[in-house]
């Protein structure tokens, strides 16, 4: 199914190396459906990881994942969580066995105890006076934390006092009693996570508890925190740099995370017991959940709100501003152009382009535009590549060289390579030679079909994506808006705004609620109530221009970054930036008011022109403020109640204040504003409002200045001073400063001055002491992040399985953060490990010292000097840089090559080689690398002027931006993944146990898509993170429910091959729309377009360097075309199935049909209806519509042999008739070509089987007496146009191409008549001068005929020429008008030797008029073999047949007959009648011929009327009497026989069958006696051949009785090969693909001489072929060998 059921468990892959497999059930709940739901943990195990230890053995910090589940997905899924019952099983009871070893008096007794005890520490801490505990009191804590140990006795604890007890103990001045006050907590908390986050909810939550702990107090909490946080949320951010957070910013947000954590818990377990609340009403029950919801949205929001002022992620945000994401689908990868490999837009360049030749685009398929290019294309032109092919990229132009019948079959010359390479005929673009090319405005189409490869508009694509909403984003549905709805604000974006309301204190709260009581009616607001309200959307912008100037600093950041203000605020609808200055937003209404107050009575204060106002001038009117504090603190003896206000006000707007801080970062020069910013940072400390300034955030511009050389000695002792007094006050900002690193900069400050500084030691150590208060900081603040990021991803799924909207305040703020990270660079020495270098290695150092005067020199021999960088994990390089200097002269390097490699031991990849000039200082190595390797070594191949050690300066590596993204992403994607695999679990199940459940997967993945899609579009702020969220879905929810309802079951029938069988077999039903079967379809076409509607791109291989291929470029490329562009999984698991449906049908089809007698026009039809159903079901898909004709090819390949004969010959014949039927025009003509099209469109499918070859066969004859007798057409070529793949040997192209050049020499033989006839009349112009000059005439003898009228044919056959050249000239000066005789000379190479088995004497059987002009065509075809134009060779002579075709003028009529009517017909010009008999002896043919013959001249329409008599065989023929005729006939009259159709039961069929498997006989029986070293294909089919001529096998008894069969060419071979490929019995070497050996044992019977007997009964070898891909080899026109040739005329 979708995971790995193992040891009875199911384990679903989470990514590489990494699975999950459910571990416990931590508790139960009821869902918002009434079901119940479960809450799973899910142990995440590495590779290698045993499992099996159960949950007992698993350590707490491990890696899991909380799941809720439903009753289904638990018993899909969790085999474990399932009873003996087969039901759940809930989590065992908590009593533990120690209470029931307890008796309950003596549980009775440790209670009092532990209540007098509690009564007693109390007492004793308030009699404890001074410093030192007394110890009674020590020994009563220590007794009480023995007994919190005590599981049973959890419950005392509870009591309201023991917090009173903990309290008073934690903010006690003495560390033993604050050390004992956290060993009880230890103790209460060690039983379970419950009871200790109870414990510190409670604490947290006491009134005013920062006022009562101190550092140690509070850090004690806080370690406890940090424990119980550790094994719930382990989550690593190492490489991250996180800020530095204090210790009061993190108690609050620690307070903020436990209430959010108890909120959650409460929720879950307001229903986790549905019978317990029954006590009370239902709507008391649904009020409570909404009233703790709408607290757990407010509280999640504030920890949010805090979570991201202490990530420092609200000034990011303010600055930058949300990024706003492309609506798309995040489930379809982008293709963009970049993506594609294509240039960026620019002006439309000229290209070259021909003039005469065909483009691509103008073919209907691929196939037929090969064959155009292979019939076109000679050497010497030039040619344009359209695809990208192996070295040769779309584009390049070429010469074309040679052709083959190698795989691929096309050598060209490439201008980008200079060499030739061997591409495919559909890959070439026709230019032709000079003279044909032009230079054109390139057309954004052609450049489409040119640089894309595209096939033509009209050929399926595997990117096809339809226009319509339905189907291009099945999971959007146009929805009907609800006005009302449109009109008010969501609930989600009201309690938005209502955070901010309830931010407001005192009169700013009550002025907001009474503008909402005046905009509803009065209405009495109160909490509930408000959670529930419809507020308008002029309300909130009413609301929303209020809130700024009430809220404080943070709260505006806030306010100005969240959802409901961007879309509804006012900047947003002026169409305005919404990140306006805050404090200018803010400030602006109060410094109005101020500047109104001032008027006319006096001058506002003004300011000294010094460096604090020039600073100040920035902020506006709280630099004002500020201005006044420092006038204040400079007076004599400031009052506290004068500088509490602006203090208060700084808190508020605390700008000025780090703007202040942040001064000391400026450089040194700036010395006077340096003291000034001391001295007033040094007063600010002794006042307790100003600790609660944000000083953390600024801290690092002291750092700055500490660590700057060039900072002024008093400068830095007053920056000491501010520090040591600040750290003293507050030690939570000396745990700051030891994470900025201060006790390093404090040490080289030190060092610098020589130790005189004072109180620097000590602030040094204060530092040093806060070393493990740094640590628990840090892991505090790794923990709440953590924690945070699990509850998002908790309300995630919740938003999942429930399809309730996420109401939480910026929830969108939060998730934009982490996925666009933190803005924190990488520092160097952050990018590596370790340096190392090939010599010198204790200078080293020198390399990151960042100082450009020192250096690294090597030490050794020129050429082997290197620099080896270990990488941090996962570091991509953004910039390498090698520092030089032009002054090292010779030590300068020269020449640099760096390598990368997974280890030291395997740097074999070059990156990148530099010549160094010598002018050079920063030489950059690499840029933007976009793979991460562990390994980069820099070596110096060579040194300016010939030096053999090289000097390097420095190293500077620059790393990405760490951001959270990559952490986010991968928990993310886990949660999704395992979701979403445990709902196809469920599915697959569901759809496993009643198919009919397949119908409602549509609604279900919609449903769920259309989720995903939503929230993507609402919350995710780049495309990155929605493609990694759309990727991971449909990843872990489509693919296997995919993968399980296309596998077959035990009967071999998948679930939605089932569904696609219900759908084709009610197809015609589904016309009616109101009818059940098209709501039925429609369900089907919605699921199989939602299926295929995505097909991700798989990541191209990295590019590695591969040996350069020997002889014909790499391997053979059998489907170059197909292969281009493959789909996903998905889309190959669709396709099969599709595949074996579509077979399915065909076959039964066929079984049922075969013998009808309109077969082909159904068979079409059905195949029409498939190609419907296919692009209505998957649109007009390449995949799909190939595996339409694959699963067609394997129906008609289950056939047996002479069945499948018998199919051909249906439709050679079918093809047949509709081309003569063509021929009658009109509307009949028309429906004929429209039959004959889509009978084509089928006969395509023959293309690649073995039962081309009969099909071949059968449609030559029919071809061969289609032509002879009624003439060529233009509609013969365009039909072999269109299927000429379906004909392995192309014989019927060599047909059409045998008569044109017939045409050609009959056009050179009317020239060759008229020379002879001019020399004979200038003999006759000789004879009369002499004559007239009185010479003596010789005598000359003329002959001459006279014949009717005629116009006929005749042929030759052609033999060596040997015999006497023939008197031609006996009818040259024939008186009357002479017959139009017309010669066409066929090869019997290829055409059928049946068809002219019988030959004409013309001597015997023409008139003189005619034998004369035969006469003259011998001679002259004679001479012709001379002509360099013609057919080269040995000379041949003709052999007349009796085919073709004459016109006879019989009275008014004009009669069409064949050749053998045209001489009978001819002959009763001298006989009145003529017998049989006598014309069966005169002609010399065959009895039927004849009969042939005379059946049309003696019907009704012919001339002729049979008369039988006794004493005459077959009877006697004369001319009908004009008397009888019933009325006079004109025009013409067709008498020419009609055409006679073979059948495949006969013996040529049969001989078809014996020929094959003699073929895979003979190649089985070769490849066995060669072994496992097998043969080369080319070798094979060599043997193959003369074996075949030669013997033994076949005899040649056999080889003489197959006649036509016997012919054997390489294409047969070849066909036989791949068939016994496709049935595994011939396999290919691996490492060899065009080498062959036996694989298998032979399931056919090898040949023997009784079974290869003709006349012997023994079977013939069962053999069966499969789907098979046939390349023909080209079939010369002339032969070089001297065979005759055959010659008919007209």
């Amino acid at each position: 199914m979708v995971g790995e059921l193992r040891y009875r468990e199911f384990r679903v892959p989470l990514g590489p190396g990494l699975h999950a497999y459910p571990d416990e059930l931590i508790r139960q709940r009821v869902g918002h459906d009434g079901h119940p739901e479960y809450q799973i943990r899910w142990l995440i195990l590495r590779r290698g990881d045993d499992g099996e230890g159960g949950s007992g053995q698993v350590d707490c910090k491990a890696e899991h994942i909380l799941l809720w589940m439903s009753d289904d997905e638990i018993y899909a899924s969790c085999h474990k969580m399932l009873g003996e019952d087969g039901q759940v099983s809930g989590r065992p009871p908590d009593t533990a066995g120690e209470a029931g070893a307890l008796d309950q008096s003596v549980l009775g007794e440790m209670e009092t105890d532990v209540k007098s005890l509690i009564q007693r520490a109390l007492r004793q801490l308030e009699e404890c006076v001074g410093t030192i505990p007394p110890a009674p009191l020590l020994h009563t804590v220590h007794v009480l934390s023995a007994y919190a140990s005590i599981e049973p006795l959890t419950g005392v604890f509870k009591d309201p006092r023991v917090l009173d007890l903990l309290m008073h103990m934690l903010s006690s001045p003495d560390y033993q009693i604050r050390w004992s006050a956290g060993r009880m907590i230890q103790a209460l908390a060690s039983h379970d996570a419950g009871t200790r986050t109870q414990i510190l909810l409670s604490l947290s939550q006491q009134e005013a508890i920062e006022k009562h702990l101190d550092f140690d107090s509070r850090c004690a909490l806080l370690a406890l925190f940090a424990q119980a946080t550790l094994s719930e949320h382990p989550m690593s951010f190492e490489g991250i740099q996180l800020p530095q957070v204090p210790g009061r910013l993190l108690f609050s947000l620690v307070k903020r995370y436990l209430h959010v954590t108890s909120l959650l818990d409460q929720l879950n377990d307001s229903a986790a017991e549905p019978g317990a609340q029954n006590n009370s009403a239902p709507e008391e029950l649904s009020g409570e959940r909404d009233r703790l919801e709408l607290e757990f949205s407010m509280a999640m929001g504030t920890l949010i709100s805090e979570l991201v002022q202490a990530m420092r992620w609200d000034w990011a945000s303010s600055r930058q501003g949300p990024s706003a994401r492309s609506s798309c689908s995040i489930f379809q990868p982008q293709l963009a152009e970049a993506g594609l490999g294509l240039p960026p837009t620019r002006a439309q360049p000229s290209i070259r382009r021909s003039r005469r030749f065909r483009p691509r685009s103008e073919f209907a398929s691929g196939n037929t535009y090969a064959l155009y290019v292979r019939e076109t294309l000679q050497a010497g032109m030039r040619v344009r590549m359209l695809d990208d092919y192996e070295e040769v990229s779309a584009g390049d132009e070429g010469e074309f060289r040679q052709s083959n019948n190698g795989v691929p079959p096309v050598q060209v010359l490439w201008e980008s390579t200079g060499r030739t390479y061997w591409v495919h005929w559909h890959m070439l673009e026709i230019l032709g030679f000079e003279e044909d090319i032009e230079d054109v405005v390139e057309a954004d189409e052609y450049h489409g079909a040119a640089v894309r490869g595209a096939l033509g508009a009209a050929l399926p694509s595997w990117r096809w994506k339809p226009m319509t909403e339905l189907y291009a984003v099945p999971y959007v549905l146009p929805e009907d808006e609800d006005a009302e709805e449109s009109e008010h604000l969501s609930q989600a974006e009201w309690w938005e705004l209502l955070f901010f309301i309830k931010k407001l204190d005192g009169p700013d709260h009550q002025e907001v609620l009474q503008i909402l009581q005046e905009n509803l009616d009065g209405e009495v607001l109160d909490d509930e109530i408000l959670a529930e309200l419809a507020v308008p959307i002029e309300l909130a912008q009413d609301l929303l221009l209020a809130l700024p100037q009430r809220l404080d600093d943070s709260a505006l950041r806030d306010l100005l970054n969240c959802h409901v203000y961007r879309k509804y605020g006012p900047e947003a609808l002026a169409g305005q930036p919404a990140y306006p200055t805050l404090l200018e937003a803010q400030a602006q209404p109060q410094e109005s008011a101020r500047a109104a107050g001032v008027e006319g009575k006096e001058s506002p204060t003004q300011y000294p022109d010094t460096p604090l106002w020039r600073l100040m001038q920035g902020c506006g009117l709280p630099g004002r403020t500020f201005l006044d504090l420092e006038r204040a603190l400079s007076s004599g003896g400031p009052q506290e109640t004068e500088i509490k206000p602006f203090l208060i006000q700084l808190q508020r707007q605390p700008r000025p204040f780090l703007t202040l801080m942040r001064s000391l970062g400026t450089p040194a020069a700036n010395k006077p504003l340096h003291l000034t910013v001391l001295r007033i940072l040094m007063q600010l400390v002794d006042f307790p409002e100003a600790l609660l300034l944000p000083w953390h955030e600024a801290m690092d511009a002291c750092m700055a200045c500490l660590r700057s050389p060039d900072t002024d000695r008093e400068v830095l002792q007053e920056l000491i001073f501010f520090l040591h007094r600040l750290a003293s006050v507050s030690r939570d900002y000396a745990v700051v400063l030891n994470q900025l690193g201060a006790r390093d900069a404090i040490s080289k400050a030190l060092e610098k001055h020589l130790g005189k500084l004072e109180l620097a030691q000590e602030l040094r150590d204060m530092v040093f002491k806060c070393e493990k208060h740094a640590h628990l900081y840090r892991k505090l603040t790794t923990n709440i992040l953590g924690g945070c990021i699990q509850m998002v991803l908790g309300q995630i799924e919740d938003h999942r399985r429930t399809h309730r909207p996420i109401n939480i305040p910026f929830f969108d703020v939060f998730l934009r953060h982490l996925c666009q990270g933190s803005s924190v660079e990488v520092k160097e020495d952050k990018c590596w490990e370790k340096v190392e270098v090939s010599s010198n290695p204790h200078r080293a150092s020198k390399l990151t010292d960042r100082n450009p005067k020192t250096y690294w020199e090597s030490n050794g021999s020129a050429g082997s000097h290197y620099i080896t960088l270990h990488m941090h994990p996962g570091v991509l390089i953004r910039q390498l840089t090698l520092l030089v200097a032009g002054e090292d002269s010779s030590y300068m390097p020269a020449r640099v090559v760096v390598f990368g490699g997974d280890s030291a031991n395997s740097l074999n990849t070059e990156l990148n080689s530099v010549n160094v000039m010598p002018s050079a200082s920063r030489v950059i190595l690499l840029e933007s690398l976009t793979r991460f390797w562990p390994v980069v070594q820099i070596r110096i191949k060579r040194c300016q002027q010939g030096g053999i050690d090289t000097r390097i300066r420095g190293l500077e590596v620059l790393g990405p931006k760490p951001t959270f993204w990559p952490v986010f992403r991968e928990q993310l994607c886990r949660h999704t993944r395992l979701f979403y695999m445990v709902r196809a679990q469920a599915w697959s199940q569901d759809i496993a146990e009643d198919r009919r459940s397949l119908l409602h997967l549509s609604s279900r993945l919609n449903g769920a898509l259309r989720q995903e899609q939503n929230f993507a579009d609402r919350f995710l702020p780049d495309d990155e993170a929605a493609q990694a969220l759309g990727k991971t879905c449909w990843e872990a929810l489509v693919s296997p429910l995919v993968q399980n309802i296309t596998s077959p079951d035990e009967d071999g029938i998948s679930p939605l091959g089932w569904l696609l069988d219900q759908y084709l077999e009610c197809r015609e039903a589904a016309h009616n729309p109101q009818s059940r079967a098209a709501a039925f379809s429609s369900r089907v076409r919605r699921l199989t377009h939602l299926l295929v509607h995505v097909e991700p791109c798989e990541a191209p291989p990295p590019a590695v360097a591969a040996p350069r291929p020997k002889g014909r470029n790499r391997s053979h490329d059998w489907s170059s075309l197909a292969t281009r562009g493959l789909p996903s999984s998905i889309v190959r698991n669709l396709t099969r199935c599709w595949r074996a449906v579509v077979e399915e049908q065909v076959n039964t089809f066929l079984t049922s049909h075969w013998r009808d007698e309109d077969f082909v026009p159904r068979y079409c039809e059905h195949f029409h209806n498939l190609q419907k159903s296919s692009s209505e079901l998957f649109g007009p898909r390449a995949a799909f519509l190939l595996a339409l004709h694959n699963g067609c090819a394997g129906g008609l390949l289950k056939l047996p042999f002479l069945k499948a004969a018998h199919v051909s010959e249906q439709f050679a014949r079918h093809i047949d008739q509709r081309i003569q039927g063509s021929r009658i025009g009109g509307a009949r003509g028309m429906e004929m070509l429209a039959q004959l099209q889509r009978c084509l469109e089928t006969a395509l499918l023959f293309s690649g089987l073995d039962m081309a070859t009969a099909f071949e066969h059968y449609y030559q004859h029919y071809m061969a007496d289609r032509l002879l007798s009624l003439g060529s057409s233009w509609l013969e070529g365009a039909v072999l146009e269109q299927i000429g793949l379906c004909f392995p040997n192309r014989l019927p192209q060599q047909m059409l191409r045998s008569l044109s050049i017939s045409e050609e020499l009959q056009r050179q033989f009317h020239v060759y008549q008229l020379q002879r006839l001019d020399q004979e009349l200038l003999k006759l112009d000789d004879t009369e001068r002499r004559i007239q000059g009185g010479h003596e005439a010789s005598d000359k003898e003329h002959k001459g005929e006279k014949a009717e009228e005629a116009e006929g044919a005749g042929a030759a056959a052609a033999t060596d020429v040997g015999g006497e050249e023939e008197e031609e000239d006996e009818d040259l000066y024939y008186e009357g008008a002479m017959p139009e005789v017309s010669v066409l000379v066929l090869s019997p190479r290829c055409w059928p030797i049946a068809s002219i088995r019988h030959t004409l004497n013309p001597r015997t059987c023409l008139p003189s008029y005619l034998r004369g002009t035969l006469n003259r065509y011998t001679n002259f075809y004679s001479k012709s073999q001379s002509y360099p134009t013609l057919e080269r060779g040995p000379q041949r002579r003709l052999q007349w047949t009796w085919l073709g075709r004459a016109e006879l003028q019989f009275g008014d009529q004009t009669l069409h007959v064949s050749t053998v009517q045209m001489w009978l017909l001819l002959y009763l010009n001298d006989v009145k009648a003529v017998s049989v008999e006598s014309l069966l002896a005169l002609s010399g043919l065959s009895p039927d011929m004849l009969d042939q013959a005379i059946g049309p001249l003696t019907s009704s329409r012919g001339p002729l009327d049979l008369q039988e008599q006794k004493d005459v065989p077959g009877g006697v023929l004369k001319i009908r009497d004009a008397s009888e005729e019933p009325r006079p006939r004109r025009g013409n009259v067709w008498l020419i026989p009609p055409q006679t159709y073979l059948k495949a039961e006969d013996e040529e069929g049969r001989n078809l069958e014996k020929r094959r498997n003699l073929l895979n006989c003979l190649i089985v029986r070769i490849l066995k006696a060669h072994g496992d070293e097998g043969l080369h294909i080319d070798q094979l089919v060599c043997r193959v051949l003369d074996a075949w001529q030669k013997g033994p096998c076949p005899p040649r008894g056999l080889v003489s009785s197959l006649g036509r069969g016997s012919a054997c060419t390489s294409t047969d071979v070849l066909s036989c090969i791949l068939h016994l490929l496709g049935k595994g019995t011939v396999r290919r070497h691996d490492d060899r693909p065009h080498t062959l050996s036996y694989a298998v044992p032979v399931t056919v019977m090898e040949p023997h001489t009784e079974s290869l007997n003709p006349g012997s009964s023994g079977p013939n070898p069962p053999l069966t072929f499969h789907t098979l891909q046939i390349r023909s080899r080209g079939v010369p026109y002339a032969s070089c060998t001297g065979t005759q040739s055959f010659s008919t005329f007209r």
